[in-house]
């Protein structure tokens, strides 16, 4: 029997992002609509509703529409900067080449989307869920899935506070609390720890192929105002990443409000060579002369990383169980080729309330939605995912070149209604990974302080902050791994694919090499959980409120 506090709910939702947000509401929109009382809670482990959303990100407001038709009228931020101006560049070294519109279908075209922050769209949403009467926890995480004796789904229960490294006490200490709920919703992000968890013990990727991803790294800049032309949008691919064989992605750059441009760079995390670094090759990229060309004169307010679930169609897991169900990126909704998975995550939390609602009201309990995958199958999310779900293996097995030219060709036919007969699989990014004695080595230029800059100074301005003295949330299943295994045979490629330079190796120089984890550097991106070769490293919410705390991102 457990000591801590418990509070019971119809619904728990677990993540404050665009899906968790779209489901509260649609909860209680339902609720006042039949007339009957339903209570809904929204825990989110950042310090506030935002803190932790990072996006790029241009919105398609089709869930939107849906989901509160007047949101325009309401006065949320996200209307502020329609997009105007679409462009994708093709890079060299040193030249872009724009794409003309003619080559990729319309729904590639960012016609009638936004462009600006995520986190203010979630921090607005969160108020429309409040003002229906949702309870929204910030700065408690959840840190454990609790069943019922009957294996199902009972809710879960926030982490421990004042718990010191030691596992001690502190004169803070505070338990967790238990939600318990008829239905709880995971809506963690992407490779959730709780999702994780469930994905494993309901065994719901049985019959999906493994999820990909691809990490993030975003920057908000303030630009000279002869630059700055607001509504424009541009995608690239190419330079710099096809200097390494084996690795793919592209980048960004959005003209938002306020004399901002947001602008990142996505690296596939199924790149092959150890010695690349996501975080280099997005500073590398900014020196392309007319990405450079923007940014002159500006200066960087601001910085972020995050993974990106790529897997698409293919890789959607099995929606629920008893007791719960995954939504948003916690079951991975992206399509990849447009960017785009906010619309698709909000619209899954809307399914899904639709579901849990009827069965509350029939009182059912604890069993399975069995109402939401069947919604899904037959919804606008599946069709447009459908699509494109061959664009990234494509890519992938045949090269940027060709396989970009047969991505186009399969989106174009789809577009056109000719079904391809086929859906390529997809490969674990963990086991992608070669030998360093069979790469090269990568040389990246140091850091300029003006257009470039090093991974300690970037984590400053993401206002990251985690209690010192609490359990390391980056876990080791063993500790020998690092440096007896992954380092001779990788050279430990934790120093490299993490952003914010949370691994690295010392000692070696004296031939005493030992890994060391700079935990409160850690942004919460997940890379090290996805990519790590072993998969000896795992990733647990830290204190309830630590980690970044992320302004306009």
């Amino acid at each position: 029997m457990s000591d801590r506090e418990s509070m019971p709910y119809d619904v728990v939702i677990v993540g404050a992002g665009p899906a968790g947000l779209a489901a509260a509401i649609r909860l209680k929109q339902l609720a006042a609509e039949k007339g009957s009382d339903l209570s809904v809670c929204v825990l989110e482990k950042g310090s506030e509703v935002g803190a932790h959303i990072l996006s790029g990100a241009v919105v398609d407001p089709k869930a939107l529409d849906e989901l509160i038709p007047d949101w325009r009228e309401r006065g949320c931020p996200m209307a502020e900067v329609p997009v105007n101006d679409n462009q994708h560049w093709i890079l060299t070294r040193t030249k872009q080449f724009g794409m003309p519109h003619f080559v990729t279908p319309p729904f590639m075209h960012n016609k009638g989307t936004y462009t600006g922050s995520l986190g203010n769209l979630c921090r607005w949403l969160a108020g429309q869920a409040e003002e229906l009467g949702v309870e929204i926890f910030p700065g408690f995480a959840a840190a454990e899935v609790l069943f019922n004796a009957d294996g199902s789904v009972k809710g879960v229960a926030t982490g421990d506070m004042g718990v010191a490294r030691d596992g001690t006490h502190k004169p803070d200490y505070t338990p967790g609390l238990e939600l318990h709920a008829k239905y709880t919703f995971f809506g963690e992000g992407v490779r959730g720890h709780l999702s994780k968890e469930l994905i494993r013990n309901f065994d719901l990727a049985k019959d999906s192929q493994p999820q990909v991803y691809g990490l993030g790294i975003k920057e908000l800049w303030d630009i000279d105002p002869e630059n700055h032309f607001p509504g424009r949008v541009i995608h690239t691919q190419g330079w710099p990443l096809t200097e390494t064989e084996g690795s793919n992605g592209g980048g960004f750059l959005y003209h938002q409000a306020n004399g901002q441009v947001a602008l990142g760079f996505v690296t596939w995390l199924n790149y092959s060579n150890p010695y690349l670094s996501p975080f280099q090759e997005m500073q590398r990229w900014k020196t392309h002369p007319a990405i450079a060309a923007i940014l002159k004169g500006g200066k960087r307010v601001s910085y972020g990383a995050r993974a990106i679930s790529d897997g698409g169609f293919q890789a959607v897991p099995k929606l629920v169980f008893p007791g719960g169900a995954l939504i948003g990126d916690s079951a991975g909704f992206l399509n990849v080729p447009r960017i785009k998975g906010s619309h698709t995550a909000m619209k899954s939390g809307m399914m899904a309330a639709e579901a849990a609602f009827d069965a509350v009201t029939a009182g059912r309990e604890h069993d399975e939605l069995g109402a939401y995958p069947d919604a899904y199958q037959t919804s606008w999310v599946a069709k447009e995912l459908s699509k494109v779900r061959n664009v990234l293996p494509l890519v992938e097995k045949f090269g940027e070149l060709i396989g970009s030219g047969l991505a186009g060709i399969t989106m174009w036919a789809e577009h056109l209604g000719i079904k391809m007969p086929f859906t390529m699989k997809h490969h674990k990014d963990n086991e992608t990974l070669w030998r360093k004695d069979l790469v090269k080595p990568i040389a990246y230029p140091k850091p300029d302080g003006v257009l470039t800059f090093d991974r300690l100074s970037s984590v400053f301005l993401s206002n990251t902050n985690h209690e010192e003295d609490q359990p390391v949330h980056l876990t080791l299943k063993d500790p020998a791994i690092p440096v007896e295994y992954d380092l001779p045979m990788y050279d430990e490629p934790a120093q490299r694919y993490c952003p914010a330079g949370v691994y690295e190796i010392v000692g070696e120089e004296t031939g005493d090499p030992k890994f060391v984890i700079n935990a409160q550097n850690c942004v919460h991106c997940k890379t090290c959980d996805i990519k790590d070769p072993t998969q000896n490293i795992n990733w647990v919410v830290p204190e309830g409120g630590g980690g970044p705390n992320y302004p306009n991102m």
